[in-house]
């Protein structure tokens, strides 16, 4: 009356099929688990190094604690020098001012500010007489003793405080050009202050700076000159 049917083929079958949907379940599983390990990995490399960023850019900020310019001649109202005082900002490390760069908008245009330590002469390291040696597009470093400082001394840290000093007549600031600065046919230093063919940064001249550490973390200033001048050799704020 029942037939029984022995359909042990049929039950293999399936059981293949079943294996064979487990099997491709699982590489399934292993390559999204894959992906997210790997995405994982990318977002908190990329974590890492943004929060790394973040930090360089407070630990690295310049603070600037003055800003003088010293007159060269209240007959012509111009500068023979700018001078800047800058510190560490609160919790800073070490920052080398040879690897900081300065962008400078001034009456003469624009340029990125390089630091050096060689006169416009390209005589030896450390023989900058003052900012009236200095190129163009150009700023060098003294220490509270007033000496101007080589690429390895001009470090800021907790316990030291520089002064970036730059040339008023160099361009942005003046319209000297490094040809104009020193003269390599008598071998002499032109003072743009006292030579009525050039002009420096004097009475009533503003200019924007930003000064950008090592690691982009930027400080802005404006400068800005007095109306007149009393006296040669006087410091003005600016």
């Amino acid at each position: 009356m029942f037939e029984f049917i022995n359909a042990d083929e049929d039950r293999g079958q399936v059981g293949i099929g079943t294996l064979i949907v487990f099997i491709a379940m699982v590489l399934v599983a292993a390559i999204a688990a894959g992906v997210l390990i790997n995405t994982a990995g990318f977002l908190q490399s990329q974590a890492e190094a943004t929060g790394q960023e973040s930090t360089d850019l407070v630990s690295e900020r310049i603070d600037v604690t003055s800003e003088v310019g010293i007159v060269g001649n209240n007959s012509t109202g111009e500068l023979k020098s700018i001078k800047i005082s800058v510190s560490g900002a609160a919790g800073s490390d070490q920052i080398d001012l040879s690897e900081t760069t300065i962008q400078a908008v001034g009456p003469n245009g624009q340029a990125n500010l390089v630091f050096t330590d060689e006169p416009a002469n390209s005589s030896s390291t450390g023989e900058i007489g003052n900012a009236s040696h200095l190129n163009a597009s150009t700023f060098a470093v003294q220490n509270t003793d007033g000496e101007f400082q080589s690429a390895g001394d001009a470090v800021l840290d907790r316990n030291t405080d520089f002064t970036i000093v730059i040339n008023p007549a160099g361009e942005p600031f003046g319209n000297a050009t490094n040809s104009d600065i020193y003269d390599s046919g008598s071998g002499t230093f032109t003072y743009a202050h006292n030579t009525s063919s050039l002009v420096a940064f004097g009475e009533s001249d503003t200019s924007s700076l930003e000064i950008v550490s090592p690691a982009s973390a930027t400080t802005s200033l404006e400068l800005t000159s007095p109306d007149l001048y009393s006296e040669d050799g006087e410091a003005v704020r600016l």
